[in-house]
């Protein structure tokens, strides 16, 4: 169990950055295609540049979806509108290279099995309603209120382009002090750094903070560089699948590598790490830890975990082996089994690229329901007496 004070920081990026509007694209099209064919196999890979943006992968469906203006759809939506800021809906060139999934997968998934071997881990703790650490969960929040600012208009200035970092002081495993806050937007050449800082500060950030935790001495870093007018992919090449820490739990808890976006559900990648956050979160929600962190692993082609571990980092009421056998019991861990229980065919995944995967209020995310927590807590009562 961590003890003492120390620094914990995590960042998050906007729906405008270039590696999220990759992502937005790649699950736009994988929305579009489950929308009409429930067991479409995707695995769509989205780069977008100055003015160009390239789809490649490997997709079997039953569908019929017009690619080119799904990525159209998703660039004008983020509010890349115009070759000024590097890359316009309407102009960009759009080139689309995509194959059929490799038989030699499909045969294994065709089984139900996984469509990868893989490792996949699941984090929650009690920092926050939401069961995410606090500093992901913070920089998440700053993010979503400068995209409202933007879209209804608050300012006339901020383009789509942002990034926020947050600092949390911690003792032991408690949040004690928010210490530092970094935001980076992209501007028009019309404004001012003072007015930039000014609202950013006063009016994104300031509301946003827990007030026992902001003892009015955090360091703020608001567009350090002092200019950020260019942007986007027109400032950095985007690809799919690059911010996965953003994505997850900001670097608490460990990470398997794989990306989730433009992937359906055979994917491990992605249904497995739903599972593991529904797995941990409803451990937390149970109280019979404080955090807990979930590892799945599989082999491809085989249906069920080649491994489950527990490890609640010191923090639970009864030994995380009981806690993996209980896990083990209640949850359906096999590939089909989490597609199934998570309700994972359904067209709901362009919401989740943007804003990250966990810790989000919103129906569609089934993974984030809680709902099993009294079960997990009855079965440790019957296993303790």
């Amino acid at each position: 169990m961590a003890s003492g004070n120390y620094l914990f920081t995590s960042e998050s990026v906007s729906m405008g950055h270039p590696d999220k509007l990759a992502d937005q694209i790649s699950d736009s099209i994988l929305d579009a295609l489950l929308a009409q064919d429930p067991a479409s196999r995707v695995a769509c890979e989205t780069m977008v540049t100055t003015g160009l943006a390239v789809i490649a992968g490997e997709i079997t469906s039953k569908a019929d979806v017009d690619i080119e203006k799904i990525v159209r759809d998703t660039i004008r939506k983020v509010g890349y509108t115009s070759d000024e800021i590097g890359i316009g809906a309407d102009t960009c060139k759009v080139m689309v290279q995509l194959d059929q999934q490799s038989p030699d997968i499909a045969m294994g998934v065709d089984a139900d099995g996984a469509g990868d071997q893989g490792l996949m881990f699941g984090f929650a703790c009690d920092d926050t309603e939401e069961l995410m650490p606090l500093p992901i969960a913070l920089s998440h929040k700053i993010l979503a209120r400068l995209n409202k600012a933007r879209f209804e208009g608050e300012v006339n200035w901020l383009r789509p382009d942002s990034k926020s970092q947050v600092t949390v002081e911690y003792d032991g495993f408690t949040p004690v002090r928010i210490d530092t806050v970094v935001v980076s937007t992209q501007h028009n050449e019309d404004v001012t750094n003072e007015e930039i800082q000014s609202f950013i500060q006063n009016t994104i950030v300031e509301p946003l903070l827990p007030a026992e935790l902001n003892k009015g001495d955090v360091t703020y870093h608001i567009n350090p560089t002092g200019k950020f007018v260019i942007g986007g992919p027109h400032g950095d090449c985007g690809l799919t699948g690059r911010k996965i820490i953003v994505d997850t739990y900001g670097g608490w808890g460990r990470h398997g590598g794989g990306a989730f976006s433009g992937k359906d559900s055979t994917k491990v990648d992605r249904s497995a790490a739903y599972m593991a956050r529904h797995v941990a979160k409803n451990i937390v929600a149970s109280k019979l830890a404080k955090r807990c962190e979930v590892q799945l692993a599989y082999a491809i082609g085989v249906a069920d975990p080649v491994s489950v571990h527990v490890d609640t980092q010191g923090t639970g009421s009864i030994d995380d082996a009981q806690i993996c056998e209980i896990v083990k019991e209640i949850f359906p861990l096999s590939t089909q089994g989490i597609i199934e229980y998570l309700k994972l065919q359904r067209p709901v995944f362009s919401k989740t690229a943007e804003g990250g995967h966990f810790g989000r209020n919103d129906p569609d995310f089934t993974w984030e329901c809680t709902a099993v927590a009294a079960k997990i807590a009855e079965k440790a009562s019957a296993t303790a007496s």
